[in-house]
């Protein structure tokens, strides 16, 4: 199997899987859950691309909490690396991708609208705001794909406890000086995401979304799960306000 044979195989399993044409995806990912992939990450940027054709729009977190934080409170938008994953990171620095300013919860796309999407995430005093893809996704009958990491690290479940207003969600505010594109230098506060004591446990929405909003198939030897942003968004605000501690369990203590 070589890199174009590879990529038609990761198309392929994503349309099995649900990804639709043409539409807008936020991919959470995992490279080595897909087995040996020639040409690595390019390969599943491939993939994905072809999946979504040319009208479609591309987008992976580039999260970057795990170096940007109070100790460390400086992102650069052209060079804080992304800390989830090889795929992501890759992206990032793939020619032509844009990225949105955040200090922690950046997120990268191409496509017809990324810079749509992308563009405003700055105004933002949270990490999942208002002006943040993650929020814009059910909006636009965006998709959600897991690929290969299964239904935890789903960083639009972050959006969703803001939105719903999740107790054990936030910490301090944050300054944080920002390194824009054209090297100009900016401040943003932001409050930070804390979970103090808390541990995610969005794999949950499989016991509350209807088959037809989480679908899920093969693409090479990882499974890749499909969710509808605009069906999972309003189902999992309602379960946090009838059970705020529905998605996250107290961490046990050694």
């Amino acid at each position: 199997m070589d890199q174009r044979d590879a990529a038609a195989r990761i198309a392929e399993g994503l349309i099995g899987a649900g990804v639709r044409s043409g539409g807008t995806v936020l991919v959470h990912s995992s490279l080595k859950s897909l087995g040996r992939v020639p040409g690595g990450p390019e390969t599943v940027i491939l993939g994905l691309l072809e999946a979504i054709g040319p009208e479609g729009t591309l987008l992976l977190p580039a999260l970057s909490y795990a170096t940007v934080h109070a100790a460390n409170p400086v992102f650069d938008v052209r060079r804080t690396p992304s800390c989830v994953g090889a795929i992501p990171e890759y992206f990032r620095t793939r020619p032509g991708t844009l990225r949105s300013v955040s200090p922690t919860h950046s997120v990268c796309g191409v496509g017809p609208r990324a810079e749509e999407l992308l563009a405003k995430q700055q105004l933002d005093d949270t990490p999942c705001g208002p002006h943040s893809a993650f929020r814009a996704l059910p909006d636009i009958g965006g998709q959600i794909v897991m690929l290969g990491c299964g239904l935890a690290p789903n960083t639009s479940m972050h959006a969703v406890e803001e939105v719903a207003e999740a107790p054990y969600l936030f910490g301090a505010t944050v300054e944080y000086r920002v390194v824009l594109f054209d090297g100009r230098e900016t401040r943003l506060r932001v409050r930070r995401h804390a979970f103090a004591g808390w541990r995610q446990r969005y794999e949950r929405l499989a016991w509350i979304l209807p088959p037809e909003a989480l679908r899920a198939g093969p693409v090479l030897e990882a499974t890749a799960h499909v969710i509808e942003a605009a069906v999972m968004w309003p189902m999992a605000v309602e379960t946090i306000g009838r059970e705020p501690y529905y998605f996250v369990e107290r961490e046990e203590r050694s």
